[in-house]
């Protein structure tokens, strides 16, 4: 479901007005209203650093009523979820309840039909060789059908099995490949070893003792929360604009992609992620060992959950290293990256993904990456981009 064209001259044209706003304007600002210009609908930011916490805004959040988009407001995280799941299965090791080597047949007899072991740990690195999601007769196809079928409802396991209905990629540990459904089965995981639902789980270890009173899983609830930040796609041919996709079903993507939050809350969680608040110190370093994300030019590797994300792709040769998540569902498009020891996070959400334009993925990245470093017009920047969203998507 992808996509619309660009030329090298919008890049250029984000990069540079990014690196060379005027002094009385943030250039988190001027990286916001850049990537509106490049085609985002509406977006929102959120970064705190030593130097204090900043919020931005720009474009339209609301297109039924012209409103701008809230600060404050809630939408949906998309694989951002993954780093949620994946703490609280660190969280079940430090309590001795299981081990990340372990079969996950030991856990889970029967879930999945292959005789191949799958290891916990291969799972959460996306080296399991699981199917990335469900197969193709039980997914959307087109933009219209997504709009016809978004509140259709899967159960946890029907969605497991709708997936692995097809073969492993590679026999597991061999290779890599991202994929939601190697997070559908932690999810169940996490419910299994607790004896509890994944949102009491989550509200008990994570956004109660943190305070984070957007974030949660919505299982079957359609809607965001107001103020919520509306999302969009363009489902239909002009001249027919934007649908409205903020409301539906994302019960097919459980525990790999369903999580509401807001900017704020984002960012308190990976400041206590990466501060070493929520695991010890030694589950923390094997969260953060990472493997290559293939395609992505040595930018990109991915942990247990984590993403690590070298920024010379935007910001050129000597930028900085970021670690966090990038997520994308329907009408949502989020980057929540921090430094390595939790000291200065950015998130900056998107109120549209699949259907925006090469230049409008890059704008959003830009202005995740103003938070820490300079951007420059590199010529590989847009390529940059598109890899990182392809990969995403």
């Amino acid at each position: 479901m992808r996509r619309l064209v660009t030329t090298a001259s919008c890049a250029v044209l984000i990069l540079a007005s990014a690196g060379t706003a005027a002094a009385a304007t943030d250039p988190r600002q001027t990286a916001l209203d850049n990537a509106v210009q490049a085609g985002n609908i509406g977006m929102v930011a959120a970064a705190s650093d030593p130097n204090g916490n900043w919020r931005g805004r720009a474009g339209i959040g609301d297109l039924a009523t012209g409103a701008k988009p809230n600060t404050n407001g809630q939408f949906r995280i998309g694989s951002v979820s993954k780093t949620f799941t994946a703490t609280l299965v660190l969280k079940l090791a430090a309590k001795g309840k299981l081990g990340l080597d372990d079969p996950i047949a030991k856990y889970l007899p029967g879930l999945l039909p292959y005789p191949e072991p799958i290891t916990i740990r291969e799972l959460l690195q996306h080296t399991s060789g699981l199917p990335r999601d469900l197969a193709p007769q039980y997914t959307w196809t087109t933009l219209p059908e997504f709009d016809t079928e978004r509140f259709v409802h899967f159960d946890e396991v029907e969605a497991i099995h709708d997936s692995t209905v097809q073969p492993l990629l590679f026999p597991p540990g061999t290779n890599w490949s991202y994929s939601n459904t190697g997070f559908n089965v932690l999810a169940l995981l996490v419910e299994k070893l607790t004896g509890r639902r994944y949102e009491q789980v989550l509200a008990d270890w994570i956004t109660g003792p943190l305070h984070l009173r957007d974030t949660f899983l919505p299982r079957d609830f359609p809607l965001v929360p107001n103020p919520a930040e509306h999302g969009y796609e363009q489902l239909y041919p002009a001249p027919q604009g934007p649908t409205d996709v903020t409301a539906y079903n994302l019960t097919r993507y459980f525990g790999a992609g369903d999580i509401i939050s807001s900017t704020a809350d984002l960012n308190h969680f990976f400041h206590a992620l990466l501060g070493g608040q929520l695991l010890p110190a030694d589950l923390l370093t094997q969260m953060k060992t990472t493997v290559p994300w293939p395609g992505q030019d040595g930018l990109l590797s991915y942990g247990l959950g984590l993403m690590q994300l070298s920024l010379a792709g935007i910001c050129g040769p000597g930028a900085p290293t970021v670690w966090g998540h990038g997520g994308d569902v329907p009408g949502y498009n989020t980057w929540s990256m921090s430094d390595e020891t939790g000291t200065r996070q950015i998130t900056v959400s998107s109120g549209i993904d699949i259907t925006a334009s090469p230049a409008a993925d890059l704008g959003r990245l830009v202005a995740m990456a103003t938070e820490f470093c300079t951007p420059a017009a590199g010529p590989g920047a847009q390529a940059h981009a598109n890899q990182l969203q392809d990969a995403l998507r």
